[in-house]
């Protein structure tokens, strides 16, 4: 077989041999990570085969006599007669996001050669009825070499390049494997790296789940054009739709499982926007959503969308025992409590839930342990409070928008149910334990009772929970009061421009626009006072949040603060001219530049996004957003 391409590794691999084979794993079992057109692989066999077994299956009409003659001649008879057998072979079906294959499956065989480093991918086509159609023209092979005993290569080779046939998608372009994929698998096998989690939608059929998804995703995409809330809805909207998909399909697996036709039940804990369960309700699973903030797109739904404004607190009057199915999404202050939840609420009570941000019970999560990242580490936490109230726990890896899709699932429980009161017990003692470590005041033991003393229901199992305020607080320091921003912001800036006033005589002219020096946000710390030093630290990103929010005087970028010289805006192309403001289309806010820079505003009035004085300013007729001047 013909070599089309080769790279060399970079210096001393010790990671060589294994690590190569740990890479062809990589675009084996997870193809979609390289080939955004995939949605993954589903592997139909897998056994270690010999020299008359490899014969026996790859038997058939189509396999033509070159590509038999080559198989063969990588066994020789000595390597037969191994032990261990030399040979391994899998089949793979291959999985598109969108399938324009009809019934037909688009197959490979591969065929790892351990002896000679050598692994073989041969495409076959199987419609409906087994019939199979071997793709000659797409056989292609990757073989690990070492060259002279020092330096390691990978080569790529193709049984017959001018065949080659290509679609982008099951059949990637010849030149795409060389350029993108080999390089790729030559960093795979150097860094040789294992994730701290499992594959993505481990869990589910992968095939079953890009249908669905696909379907999804056109029925709501509609979502995106009507979003009222100040999120980007393309992230949330697509991600909510990746959960609801997830969803669907686990719990229409656990029905055939189960032998069940009613759709699985559900309540949504923190539900946010409320689109997830817009989605489920949607696709006939009967829910609800509680969140203790209402949202703009909530009216948006319909009546057969329950969302109910309400902040939880976990006791006996947020006990859900009807329900199937408890769904904590970025739930926050909740997420260690779900699973507590759903064991109090039933026997047979499973749970969903995506851990992002990191709550205790009680309090902010604090870290425990400095060789894991936090996120793994928190993700054990969430496990263990599962395990401890009673559950199987399974993990899973979404495929969201986000860097937060490690999920946990309680399907079953580790007790039976005779040993409810022991399992509680756990539970409880469990409870109490992080009561003490988070300093909440522990008034009983946390111990689940059906009633208090007086006859209402007994809520002492949350003491010490903080649900979040009903009114978001805004803490990006858009909510300070002006004429203390602007004290700031002045402040900094006449500090910025008087750093070039002091050069002048070292050769800067007095013409030139006045661009000032530059300060570490540090060393701008150091110019506050400390009474308003107090004030930002109660923000969000404080001090620097303060300047990057000033977009049109200061240009921050690794930790240091610049004045902005809007003349330094590229337009979009090289040829291009700058063009007058639009009229009506900015000038909503003054100058900043035109009212305090001692030269005044760098560009033309026509050529400014803001308003050179009162008589150029407009009022504002659309939401206030963030201003450019390279939008002309």
């Amino acid at each position: 077989m013909p070599k089309l391409f080769d790279i060399k590794f970079p210096g001393e691999c010790k990671t060589l041999p294994e690590g190569f084979w740990s890479a062809v794993d990589v675009w084996i079992k997870k193809p979609h990570v390289v080939n955004k057109r995939l949605c993954g692989i589903k592997e139909t066999e897998s056994k270690d085969v010999g020299r008359e077994a490899l014969l026996f299956l790859l038997d058939g009409p189509e396999l033509t006599p070159d590509v038999l003659s080559f198989i063969t001649s990588t066994v020789s008879p000595a390597q037969t007669h191994e032990k261990e057998p030399p040979w391994s072979s899998s089949v793979r079906t291959v999985i598109p996001k969108v399938n324009s294959y009809g019934t037909n499956l688009q197959k490979e065989l591969i065929l790892k050669d351990f002896g000679r480093q050598l692994v073989t991918f041969l495409p076959f086509e199987e419609d409906s009825e087994g019939r199979v159609s071997l793709k000659r023209g797409n056989v292609y092979q990757f073989q690990l070499l070492h060259q002279d005993c020092e330096e390691w290569a990978l080569e790529l080779h193709a049984l017959a390049s001018d065949a080659w046939f290509s679609d982008g998608v099951a059949y990637p372009k010849l030149p795409w494997l060389s350029t993108d994929l080999l390089p790729k698998l030559v960093r795979w096998a150097t860094e040789c790296k294992t994730s701290e989690f499992k594959s993505t939608l481990s869990l589910l059929p992968v095939e079953k789940y890009s249908v669905m998804y696909q379907q999804l995703k056109e029925k709501y995409k509609a979502m995106v054009k009507i979003w009222p809330e100040v999120t980007d809805p393309e992230k949330f909207v697509y991600e909510d739709v990746a959960i609801a998909t997830y969803l669907l399909v686990l719990w229409a697996e656990e029905r055939a499982e189960k032998g069940l036709t009613a759709k699985q039940s559900f309540v949504d804990l923190g539900c946010g926007n409320g689109l997830l369960v817009h989605i489920l309700a949607s696709e006939g699973h009967p829910g609800k959503g509680i969140d203790v903030r209402k949202r703009k797109i909530w009216d948006m739904y319909g009546p057969q969308t329950l969302l109910e404004e309400k902040a939880i607190t976990p006791s006996e009057r947020f006990l859900f025992p009807g329900t199937d199915w408890l769904i904590g999404n970025h739930s926050d202050e909740l997420t260690p409590w779900i699973p507590v939840i759903a064991a109090r609420s039933s026997y047979s009570c499973r749970y969903f839930v995506l851990p992002c941000c990191f709550f205790d019970f009680y309090a902010k999560y604090q870290r425990r342990q400095c060789k894991k990242s936090q996120y793994k580490e928190y993700i054990d936490f969430i496990t263990e409070v599962s395990q401890v109230s009673g559950f199987n726990t399974e993990e899973d890896c979404l495929r969201i928008p986000s860097t937060k899709r490690v999920c946990l699932v309680g399907k079953s429980r580790s007790y039976r149910l005779s040993a409810e009161a022991e399992a509680e017990q756990r539970r409880a003692c469990y409870i109490q334990s992080h009561q003490t470590t988070s300093g909440a005041t522990a008034h009983r033991s946390g111990i689940r009772n059906d009633k208090d003393a007086d006859g209402t229901p007994d809520s002492s199992w949350g003491t010490g929970f903080q649900p979040r305020d009903r009114v978001e607080t805004v803490r990006n320091c858009a909510a300070l009061p002006r004429d203390f921003v602007d004290g700031v912001v002045l402040q900094v800036a006449k500090v910025l421009l008087g750093m070039t006033e002091e050069e002048e005589d070292g050769g800067t002219s007095s013409t030139d626009w006045n661009r000032g020096g530059s300060i570490s946000v540090s060393e701008v710390a150091g110019l506050l006072e400390q009474e308003t030093l107090q004030l930002l630290k109660k923000e969000c990103g404080g001090l620097q949040t303060l300047l990057k929010n000033n977009h049109q005087v200061f240009r921050v970028e690794g930790g240091t603060v610049f004045i902005r010289d809007w003349r330094d805006r590229k337009p979009a192309r090289a040829d291009a001219k700058r063009k007058p403001v639009a009229p009506g289309a900015l000038k909503t806010r003054p100058c900043w530049f035109y009212d305090h820079h001692p030269q005044r505003c760098p560009l033309q009035a026509a050529h400014c996004a803001f308003a050179h004085g009162p008589e150029d300013l407009r009022p504002s007729t659309r939401p206030l957003k963030k201003m450019r001047n390279d939008a002309f």
